[in-house]
């Protein structure tokens, strides 16, 4: 079988390998193989790369967390999917105890995340739990259906679930490329809000967050201290909320972007994780800092239904092959793709 896999863990990407020689692997009872149409990246996959203690992987890894294909076999347990459904994955694997699914599923622990603790689904063939599948309809490009997955139930759970996000509210999202972000501003609009604020690396991404949604853009390349803009644009009130996935380097200016009252949620930090903050700006504006990661099934369910129906849309940025994944990793590595880095597997 062919695979894009991880050999060890390293800063270059001279660690990901194309292999044709890994076993095609076998359903357990309550599991599901999937001959794999597509698979989409992350930013998690970088770190993946890079590794952190508590870490272990067996290697060779199959890289990417997010994929889509068809239904190739099943397990002796599994009764509501059948060989031939075209299906796309939660990469959150939960515990199995009765009675774990409600809003706080994604703080069950151990969770496995699929392309991180586990193999992704960069190869020919993927083993899943079949509960983490969801139906594809006929005619949706499995493509997109792959790209929406992680950046959709991430966002999802973070601005509707825990952050109670409501229509007539103001809405900063700082950057406007990745896919959490993209998927931020498509949710936002969705869900009625008032004015849709985004910080934009440059010209040409503050125009697609425009295309997506977008009310005002900020580009960041000509406006060093956006807070001070937002701040302005706001009649010095500021917004309800802020979505920071930056982190270090963006968090203090976030905070001071909001209204007294107002929260900032948190899903990621890719400048970082050691944001230097004032804490009177914290108890004086009476600001909540929100954290969240990935999201419980019902939200991925909920949230790829709204894909499907087309009120939100999946944004390929760019395919890649299974020969140039190598290209594709470093495509997202390099911030040269606004929205999701696809690997074409058929």
């Amino acid at each position: 079988m062919k695979a894009a896999v991880l050999t060890a863990h390293s800063e270059s990407t001279d660690v990901i390998k194309i292999v044709d020689d890994l076993p095609i692997p076998e359903p357990k009872a309550d599991e599901v193989r999937l001959r794999m149409s597509a698979a989409a990246l992350n930013r998690l996959d970088l770190f993946v790369r890079r590794g952190w203690k508590g870490l272990d992987l067996d290697f060779p890894h199959v890289i990417a967390s997010d994929g889509a294909g068809i239904v190739d076999k099943v397990g002796s347990d599994v009764r509501t999917i059948v060989p031939g459904d075209r299906v796309a994955v939660d990469p959150s694997i939960f515990p199995k105890e009765p009675n774990n699914e409600g809003d706080f599923q994604n703080q069950t622990f151990p969770i496995e995340i699929i392309g991180e603790h586990v193999s992704g689904f960069a190869a020919e063939y993927v083993t899943v739990p079949a509960r983490n599948c969801v139906k594809v309809p006929d005619g949706f490009d499995l493509k997109e259906a792959a790209a929406a997955g992680l950046v959709y139930v991430t966002a999802w759970h973070s601005l509707i679930t825990r952050g109670q996000f409501k229509a007539g509210e103001d809405i900063l999202i700082v950057g406007a490329g990745g896919g959490v972000n993209s998927a931020s501003i498509q949710i936002a609009k969705l869900s009625g809000a008032k004015c849709i604020y985004v910080v934009g690396s440059d010209a040409e991404k503050c125009q697609q967050a425009h295309d997506l949604g977008a009310d005002v853009t900020i580009n960041r390349s000509e406006t060093d201290n956006w807070s001070k803009e937002l701040y302005k644009l706001t009649n010095k009130r500021g917004v309800d909320v802020v979505v920071d996935n930056v982190g270090q380097a963006t968090l203090p200016l976030s905070i001071r972007s909001l209204r007294p009252g107002g929260r900032v949620l948190i899903v990621g930090g890719t400048t970082g994780y050691d944001a230097n903050i004032n804490l009177a700006q914290i108890f004086f504006k009476h600001v909540s800092l929100i954290g969240s990661t990935m999201g419980e099934h019902k939200d991925y369910i909920d949230v790829m239904n709204l894909v499907f129906a087309g009120k939100l849309k999946s944004i390929v940025g760019q395919v890649f092959s299974l020969d140039d994944s190598v290209k594709a990793v470093e495509a997202l590595e390099n911030f040269e793709v606004f929205g999701k880095v696809v690997i074409d597997l058929n």
